[in-house]
């Protein structure tokens, strides 16, 4: 007889919320954590960054207070204290996590994992013990990439992993940011508004390379004018170590810089924390160091299955919770209405200032489809709302399908954009088409309608550009 329906290996966001999902389906549950409940995002990710980032948005607001007719005499901020703050709401959510555990009846069992061969599933074995259940679900996620090359590696102290440019014990006057997705452009944009003279190095063409290339230039050329020095197509070759600096060799256009600052960070990518859980011996297929599943989770080993950053991108926590109940309802049975896993459908969302965000195909992806096009943009200089905020750099930019209406991208960069684009969002899980769009009401004054104006600029007929 079998332990436990489920054992979920990894309590991130997406190991957490399948577990949850699987009690309420009336599985009895277990979950094995080697560190922190919540995972790396509520720990050391997506929760503490946005804690910092909150920080350094309230500092420019003060900084910026005249702006709004207010005074604010020698703003400034205290590093010890802002660390103190994201650590604490990280904490506080780690907690959250126990609770829910604990509600629903769900078993933590603390140690690191491995697997063996078993009957339904693979056996679990932690510690000295040896769990069975009828179904595994592996979401152990995945942690930063570091250069395969001497010198590059990183070392706690001059050259940091985004753990310790989470808890910096002082704050660089120069620091490079290598790469420049999501997590180094985060990075860059808090550093440089606590006042660290910042230099991010991009290997590809340009910034956020994952998004769409107008919105990438957009957001280029808006943190150069904060002060963020950009170097695209760039290498950095070397790190050579000083006491207390590091002296980075640059290669750009045939030429080399040297360049000195005090800490580096290694924002390049993550690779999946796959290794040491026996899968090799069980014939799970691996790819790059990710676990292959279908869109249901499923390994093609019998009895398990794999969810969240550990089975490729898009690296997401909310990719990572809806992989997790789409699994757990698969195991279930429960299949009234279920559809695979899209990942044209997941968000991707990037918290600097000005935030980007984006749902579905660019526009270069969208003409590699061989469409015929209809492509809207609105700014947010036309917006009310956002001239009233005193945040009137932006764009929104919307992708259709001209024959059909279908939405096939969204894409913007601005204030509170992270917090817009769910409306894309829902409308690309729904179906929903230009005609739909052009035909729902947006209240005013909001951002929001910045989002029927530039789907009204794809059929030429935005009202207030």
């Amino acid at each position: 007889m079998n332990d436990f329906d489920l054992i979920v290996i990894g309590s991130g966001p997406g190991g957490y919320v399948a577990a949850i999902r699987a009690s309420q389906l009336g599985m009895k549950t277990a979950i094995v954590e080697r560190e922190n409940l919540g995972g790396v995002c509520l720990n050391w990710g997506c929760i503490p960054t946005k804690a910092l980032l909150r920080s350094a948005e309230v500092l420019h607001l003060a900084k910026t207070a005249s702006a709004y007719g207010l005074k604010v005499d020698k703003a400034d901020f205290d590093l010890e204290g802002v660390v103190k703050r994201s650590r604490g709401v990280a904490a506080q959510l780690s907690g959250g996590v126990k609770h829910l555990m604990k509600k629903n009846k769900i078993t933590v069992i603390e140690g690191s994992a491995t697997l063996k061969k078993g009957k339904d599933a693979p056996d679990v074995v932690v510690g000295d013990k040896t769990y069975t259940a009828k179904h595994v679900l592996l979401a152990t996620g995945a942690r930063a990439r570091a250069i395969p090359q001497a010198g590059l590696e990183p070392d706690g102290k001059l050259v940091w992993t985004y753990r310790e440019a989470m808890t910096p014990d002082v704050m660089p006057k120069r620091l490079l940011v290598i790469g420049s997705g999501a997590i180094g452009i985060e990075f860059a944009s808090f550093y440089n508004e606590l006042g660290s003279d910042v230099t991010v190095v991009e290997a590809v063409d340009r910034i956020l390379p994952a998004e769409d290339a107008e919105i990438s230039t957009f957001a280029h050329k808006s943190f150069e004018k904060q002060g963020i020095t950009i170097k695209t197509a760039a290498q950095v070759k070397g790190l050579k170590k000083g006491k207390n600096s590091v002296t980075a060799e640059v290669s750009m256009g045939g030429k080399t810089e040297m360049i000195e600052v005090d800490r580096v960070i290694l924002a390049i990518g993550i690779v999946a924390n796959s290794e040491g859980l026996g899968l090799e011996a069980l014939g799970v297929k691996l790819d790059r160091t990710h676990v292959v599943v279908d869109g249901f989770g499923r390994t093609g080993v019998k009895g398990l299955y794999a969810i969240g950053d550990l089975t490729g991108g898009p690296w997401l926590a909310h990719k990572a919770s809806h992989e997790g109940v789409i699994c757990v309802e698969a195991i279930h049975g429960k299949t009234a209405g279920a559809h695979p896993f899209d990942p044209w459908n997941v968000p991707g969302c990037t918290y600097s200032h000005p935030q980007v965000a984006s749902v579905g195909l660019t526009e270069a992806q969208a003409k590699e489809t061989g469409k015929k096009l209809k492509v809207g943009k609105f700014p947010f200089i036309g917006n009310g709302k956002a001239i009233a905020l005193g945040a009137p750099e932006g764009l929104v930019k919307t992708i259709f399908d001209a024959e059909t209406g279908e939405l096939l991208g969204a894409h913007m960069v601005g204030a509170e954009v992270t917090e817009l684009i769910q409306g894309y969002v829902i409308a690309r899980e729904g179906e929903l088409t230009e005609e739909d769009l052009m035909h729902t009401i947006f209240p005013h004054p909001t951002l929001s309608e910045m989002m029927h104006e530039s789907v009204l600029a794809a059929e030429g007929r935005a009202l207030h550009i």
